[in-house]
């Protein structure tokens, strides 16, 4: 019955997540009910093998619909990989709560941001040279693959809002590179909890085919509805995380 709970759960998180991330929002706390003896360590390390073969599928969707700027997502993605080590390696020195209270205020401001400008991701028109994109890109993958590795709610929504805001991306192209970035981020973070025995393979597996599911659908609904869908579902998602990132700071 447990694996039948978080199968399902790691379909929702893999349709959502495909669409414009978050998909943890749904999925962690999933296991953290069904599992509440086990790890939390384990059990973020089990999220994270089953998430990342959706969003890696998810990647490879957009890739084959949307024009991917690979000569500036792969350094991007490199960056990103390496920030998530950097992440990871920096949080067993220092205690990553103080964002706990921070998170909430800041994705209200990017929520507020994306509300007011209307317009905001709805066209595609990157307006940066080739050098200057490649820079800014490497470096929103170091800072928010950093920051995964460090803390880690709301990474994909912070990978699409700078896309958009910084590079000119509409929301379409966003979430395709974002999906791209947040496959480095996860392998990091997989790597580092694999090495420490924090992954039940077994569970992770039969939710990994859950996710990729769910990730296919996610796909095709963003593919097929374009970019004010996916603005539509990443306003839902921000609002979401939020609410929860906002009972966890003040009121857990």
């Amino acid at each position: 019955m447990e694996l039948v709970i978080v199968s399902l759960a790691s379909l929702l998180a893999g349709l959502v997540d495909a669409i414009v991330g978050g998909g943890g929002l749904i999925l962690v706390p999933a296991l953290f009910a069904t599992f509440p003896a086990a790890a939390p360590a384990t059990l973020f390390g089990t999220n994270k093998s089953a998430s990342v073969w959706g969003t890696s599928i998810a990647a490879l969707q957009y890739a084959r619909r949307v024009q991917m700027r690979w000569p500036v997502m792969l350094p991007a993605a490199l960056a990103a990989l390496a920030g998530s080590f950097v992440g990871a390696w920096v949080v067993t020195l220092i205690d990553p709560g103080f964002l706990r209270r921070l998170l909430p205020f800041i994705l209200l401001a990017v929520l507020l941001y994306t509300l007011a400008r209307k317009e905001l991701g709805r066209t595609h028109a990157p307006h940066l040279d080739p050098r200057r994109e490649t820079l800014l890109a490497c470096a929103i993958g170091a800072v928010i693959g950093g920051y995964d590795g460090f803390f880690g709610p709301g990474t994909g929504s912070f990978f699409i809002f700078l896309f958009v805001r910084l590079l000119g991306y509409d929301f379409l192209h966003a979430s395709a590179a974002a999906k791209l970035l947040n496959v480095a981020t996860n392998v990091a973070a997989i790597a580092l909890f694999a090495a420490k025995g924090h992954v039940w393979w077994h569970v992770g597996l039969v939710m990994a085919a859950a996710n990729v599911a769910g990730s296919l659908v996610g796909t095709r609904l963003a593919l097929k509805h374009g970019a004010g869908f996916v603005r539509g579902v990443f306003i839902v998602v921000v609002g979401a995380l939020i609410l929860k990132t906002g009972y966890d700071a003040f009121f857990k």
